[in-house]
């Protein structure tokens, strides 16, 4: 195919069909063809990455290392919204009802598509906080019953079953995992060792908040299924990072924000289902279609919702796959080594991350030995406007470093020098 054959073939089915009505596909179909041929190079050199980052408008002279936090979404992400949102309100009632019907579809098939699962196992939903309320509201557990819960779970994951727990009287498992481990055996032990007679749910982060220490999902998943135990994931941290396949990762239920490393609209997530695992599921939100749709869809039943940003997303997963996930992933790993190399043998700094790729990626944590975290990270943005994420607990005190297609290896240098002055 040419560069415009090919284009409409990738991009026409959804965002270029959805803004047809409002005389805006052929302009934002030249935007996509310029992108496309700029970040569909098979070029991996530095003013490759320069130019990806020329796509996002950060504030000028921020050094932006917090993406594990919230990320920013790409200009052409923006524009996309923009003209989704400017659509709806051309006619309200049209959009919002029925109207996108076919390309909220055709959002769900691409989420589905980027996690290698099948659309009928998708929900797209706010964020990874209400797919973790999903699975703790939904299954129904007693005195009897427990959930193990690791300690480094992030407080979405934890707090609805600890709310669910007062009310049905369930026990939760608070294991330690180690924040250096050897191996993903050593944390799969971890999980092997709290599992008892008594266990029914494990549910667990992918990679962790705190340190970016990416957890054994698919050897978890296996171990606890032999048992009859389900898994639910949070995936705030790694959707988007590198390349997930959840029907290989075998967990029941997993739930992700769009917001990272994604880069979609705010307040956009996916929630994946495992067929044999919908049973269990309750909706949070019913109305009108409860009754009439037995599918995934019912989770995502809030009568009104923000269609700009669901196809907003859509348009993310295109930004995504135009780079490519495997390209995404080496780069997030090469900055990973980069980063940690110039560090190395610096006494006066300790990773706080596991430094193997089967155990981290993105997310590296970094501690000023002998300085507190709160301090680190005043300074580094007082003196140095470089946003990041102090974490004190679990003897951390390190700065939590995010790793971005948008970071160049240049922003890496600036922050090592920022460091050392600090």
């Amino acid at each position: 195919m040419d560069r415009r054959s090919l284009l409409k073939y990738s991009f026409s089915g959804l965002t270029a069909s959805a803004l047809m009505a409002a005389g805006m596909r052929n302009s934002y179909l030249e935007k996509m063809e310029t992108t496309k041929f700029n970040l569909s190079s098979s070029d991996n050199d530095e003013s490759y990455w320069e130019l990806v980052k020329s796509e996002f408008s950060l504030e000028k002279d921020l050094y932006y290392f917090n993406n594990a936090s919230l990320g920013p979404c790409p200009k052409l992400v923006v524009d996309a919204t923009n003209q989704f949102r400017a659509l709806l309100d051309g006619f309200p009632s049209k959009y919002m009802w029925g109207g996108w019907q076919d390309e909220k579809e055709g959002v769900r098939k691409k989420v589905a598509e980027m996690f290698s699962a099948d659309k009928e196992e998708i929900a797209l939903i706010h964020n990874t906080t209400e797919g973790m309320n999903l699975v703790a509201h939904s299954i129904e557990l007693g005195p009897d019953d427990e959930v193990i819960l690791a300690d480094h779970e992030h407080p979405s994951g934890t707090v609805p079953w600890q709310h669910w727990s007062e009310i049905r009287g369930f026990k939760i498992i608070r294991p330690k995992l180690p924040i250096l481990p050897n191996s993903k055996e050593e944390l799969v032990d971890v999980y092997r060792k709290a599992i008892t007679s008594k266990t029914k749910v494990i549910s667990m982060v992918h990679g962790t908040n705190t340190n970016g220490m990416i957890l054994p999902v698919k050897e978890v998943s296996k171990m606890a299924h032999e048992k009859g135990v389900l898994v639910a994931v949070d995936a705030a941290q790694t959707a988007g990072t590198f390349k997930i396949d959840l029907h290989d990762l075998g967990c029941d239920f997993y739930a992700a924000s769009g917001h990272k490393f994604m880069f979609s609209p705010k307040g956009m997530g996916v929630f994946y289902a495992r067929k044999e695992a919908q049973k269990h599921l309750k909706p949070l939100i019913v109305s009108r279609a409860h009754f009439r749709d037995p599918s995934i869809r019912r989770l995502e039943n809030y009568n009104t919702r923000n269609y700009p940003e669901l196809l907003g997303m859509g348009t993310a997963v295109d930004y995504y796959n135009l780079i490519g996930g495997a390209k995404r992933e080496a780069r997030l790993r090469e900055l990973k080594s980069y980063f940690r190399n110039q560090l190395d043998g610096d006494k006066r700094f300790r990773f706080k991350t596991p430094e193997a790729d089967d155990l981290s990626c993105a997310i590296q944590n970094v501690e000023v030995v002998g300085k507190k975290v709160g301090e680190v990270k005043k300074k580094l943005f007082d003196d140095h406007k470089i946003d990041c994420r102090p974490m004190s607990g679990f003897d951390i005190n390190g700065v939590r470093i995010s790793l971005s297609v948008f970071t160049t290896k240049r922003d890496v240098d600036y922050l090592v020098k920022a460091l050392r002055k600090v």
